[in-house]
């Protein structure tokens, strides 16, 4: 699976576990809804640290939460 649909699902996944709307995800973050609807949808291919830094803030995940995951893991796997 490409990294952008991992991320764009792992987003997803915690919006919904959270109860959070994109457009509160938005307000949370400061991260403009088109800029995340643009990730979630898979338009943006390499969505930039910072931003993600302020989605992780707006999701009440640190960075190292958001990618500590499986999926995550076997991306790595699959580069060696």
């Amino acid at each position: 699976m490409k990294e952008q649909k991992i991320i764009a699902e792992r987003i997803i996944s915690l919006c919904k576990e959270r109860h959070l709307s994109y457009y509160l995800l938005s307000y949370r973050s400061t991260v403009p809804i088109t800029t995340i609807l643009n990730i979630v949808n898979c338009i943006t291919k390499n969505p930039g640290v910072f931003t993600l830094i302020k989605i992780c803030d707006g999701l009440g995940v640190t960075i190292q939460e958001f990618f500590d995951t499986e999926a995550f893991r076997n991306i790595e796997k699959e580069a060696e």
